[in-house]
C-alpha cells in the first residue's frame, strides 16, 4: 500500500471517529439534561419513543449515579482515542520510520567505506522503492569500487611489466655503448655490431613505451581512429613487404597467400590495422622455438567478411591459457626472461582494434606445434544505386 493511500485512510480515521464520538458525546448529554429537565419539573413525557424510554430509565436513576455514568462515557471515549491514536501511530511508524532507520544504517555503512550489505525493500510503497534505488547505487558503488581496485592492480602490473622490460634493453644499451668507449669494439666489424645491437634494443624500448602510450588512449577510450577505404590486396601486400623485411633479418621465414579478389575493400583505419598484424607478428616471433622458424600469412573471403590468418610453428599455447590470451596482462610464460618479455598488453591491443571496426579476433593454437591467429574485418559493400522504371 502507498504512503498516500495510508495516509488518506490515517485522515480518515483521525476525522470520522473523533466525530462520531463526538456526536454520541453531544445526543448522550442532551439526553442527560432532558431527563434532568424532567425530573426538575416533574414533566414524564416528552416527544419520541427513544426519548422517552431513555427518560423513563434515567428520570429512576440518582443524580449522583447520573454523574457516574458521564464520568464513565467520557473515559470509555478519551479510551477509544488513545487506542485509535496508538494504533495510528504504530501503523505510520512500522511503514515509515523502521525502514528509514534501516536506510539510515546503510547510509553509515556507506559512510564508513562499508559495501558489503544489502538493504532489504520488500515493500512495494514509496519508501520501498527508495530503498530498491538505494541497493542499486550500493551495488554500482561497489562494482565501481571493485573495478578501481582491479585497474590500480592492472597499472600497477603494467608499471611494473615496463620497468622490468625496459631494464634489460637499457642494460645491453649501457653495455654495449661503454664497449665502444672503452674500445673493446676495436675493429669496424665490431662496432657496427655494437651499433646495431645498440639500436635493435632502442627499438625495443620504443615499442614498450609506445605501448604504454596507446594502452592510457584505450583506457580512456580516445584511440584516434582515422577511417579510410582501403584495397585489401594492396594494403596486405605492402604490409607483407615490410614484415619480411625484418622477418628476414632474425632468421625466419615468411608466406603470404591472398585468395581475395582484386577489387575488395574494407573500411579501417591503415595505422590501427597495421598495429593488429604487428603486434600478432611481434608476438609469434616472441615465443618462436624452432630453428627453422616460418609465419604463413592467409587472406581469405568468408562472404561479408575478409578473414586474416596468421600461423607460426612456435612453442603454441596451453589449452589452459588459450580463452585468456586477449586479457590485459595475461601472460602465458610467468618466468619474465629477457627472451619472452613484454608489457602483456598487446594482444588486448590487438582485440580492442579489430572490436572496434566491427570485427572479431580468435584463436587456435597446439603446444609444441605452433598457434594461428583469427581476424575478420567487414568488406565494404557500395550501395547500387536504385533504378526507377517510368
Amino acid at each position: 500500500m502507498k504512503i498516500k493511500t495510508k495516509l488518506i485512510i490515517s485522515f480518515c480515521i483521525i476525522l470520522f471517529v473523533p466525530s462520531g464520538l463526538a456526536f454520541m458525546t453531544i445526543v448522550f448529554f442532551q439526553k442527560i439534561q432532558m431527563a434532568e429537565f424532567a425530573r426538575l419539573h416533574g414533566l414524564t413525557e416528552l416527544e419520541g419513543d427513544a426519548i422517552q424510554e431513555s427518560l423513563r430509565v434515567l428520570n429512576q436513576l440518582p443524580p449522583e449515579e447520573l454523574r457516574e455514568i458521564c464520568g464513565h462515557f467520557i473515559l470509555t471515549i478519551l479510551l477509544i482515542l488513545g487506542v485509535t491514536a496508538a494504533l495510528l501511530i504504530g501503523w505510520i511508524y512500522q511503514s515509515m520510520i523502521t525502514p528509514m532507520k534501516k536506510l539510515q544504517i546503510a547510509a553509515d555503512n556507506i559512510r564508513d567505506g562499508n559495501l558489503d550489505f544489502s538493504v532489504d525493500y520488500q515493500e512495494k510503497d514509496e519508501i520501498g522503492q527508495l530503498a530498491k534505488s538505494f541497493e542499486e547505487m550500493r551495488q554500482r558503488l561497489k562494482d565501481s569500487a571493485e573495478e578501481k581496485i582491479s585497474n590500480e592492480k592492472e597499472n600497477r602490473a603494467l608499471i611494473s611489466n615496463i620497468a622490468h622490460d625496459l631494464k634489460t634493453p637499457i642494460t645491453a644499451v649501457k653495455g654495449y655503448a661503454e664497449g665502444i668507449m672503452d674500445g673493446v669494439a676495436n675493429t669496424p666489424e665490431k662496432v657496427d655490431k655494437y651499433v646495431r645491437t645498440i639500436y635493435n634494443k632502442a627499438n625495443e624500448m620504443d615499442t614498450l613505451i609506445n605501448e604504454l602510450t596507446f594502452y592510457t588512449k584505450i583506457d580512456t577510450n580516445r584511440i584516434p581512429y582515422n577511417f579510410a577505404k582501403l584495397n585489401v590486396s594492396k594494403y596486405f601486400a605492402d604490409c607483407v613487404e615490410e614484415i619480411g623485411m625484418d622477418l628476414e633479418s632474425k632468421g625466419i621465414g615468411l608466406s603470404y597467400y591472398n585468395y581475395v579478389d582484386e577489387d575488395v575493400l574494407i573500411i579501417a583505419d591503415p595505422e590501427q590495422l597495421r598495429r593488429v598484424v604487428g603486434n600478432i607478428i611481434s608476438n609469434s616471433v616472441k615465443y618462436m622455438n624452432k630453428v627453422n622458424g616460418f609465419i604463413n600469412i592467409r587472406i581469405k573471403d568468408v562472404g561479408d567478411f575478409i578473414q586474416v590468418e596468421m600461423e607460426d610453428n612456435g612453442k603454441g599455447i596451453a589449452q589452459r591459457d588459450l580463452p585468456y590470451i586477449f586479457d590485459r596482462f595475461y601472460r602465458t610464460d610467468s618466468s619474465r626472461n629477457s627472451a619472452t618479455g613484454g608489457s602483456g598488453i598487446g594482444l588486448s591491443i590487438v582485440k580492442k582494434i579489430v572490436e572496434d571496426h566491427g570485427g572479431k579476433i580468435w584463436a587456435t593454437s597446439k603446444e609444441d606445434t605452433g598457434t594461428i591467429m583469427y581476424f575478420v574485418i567487414r568488406k565494404y559493400m557500395q550501395e547500387e544505386p536504385q533504378t526507377v522504371e517510368v
